[in-house]
């Protein structure tokens, strides 16, 4: 996976705050690239580039 953004600005009543009482993503939302599918498993060795 390759980080593409972090953190997005929250629109007025979305689904994260009606569940929670507050949106999370401005500050610990995260989208990501898919840069090789699979499945990650308990033990796999995952790298930060």
């Amino acid at each position: 996976q390759e980080v593409t953004q972090i953190g997005k600005e929250c629109h007025t009543g979305c689904a994260i705050s009606q569940k929670v009482g507050k949106c999370v993503m401005p500050k610990e939302g995260i989208f990501t690239k898919v840069l090789k599918g699979g499945i990650i498993k308990e033990g796999d060795i995952i790298e930060v580039i």
